[in-house]
């Protein structure tokens, strides 16, 4: 997601928004510990997409703690 996108939203969304990726980080690595993964392609993106959900929740996090201080 976006920073724009981001930025967009209120405190309360982005609450929300980092509720459901932790769930969905959780999810992923549920998968990637219980060897669900039929193939190694399969946890490659899996892997990326865990990289990508913790930068996102980075970012909202950072927006959350600007739009607290602003």
């Amino acid at each position: 997601m976006k920073i724009d996108e981001i930025r967009e939203k209120s405190i309360q969304e982005l609450n929300e928004m980092i509720v459901d990726y932790k769930k969905q980080l959780f999810d992923l690595r549920f998968k990637k510990f219980t060897n669900k993964y039929e193939n190694s392609t399969d946890l490659g993106r899996a892997n990326s997409q865990m990289k990508d959900i913790r930068k996102t929740i980075a970012r909202v996090k950072t927006v959350i703690k600007q739009k607290e201080l602003a």
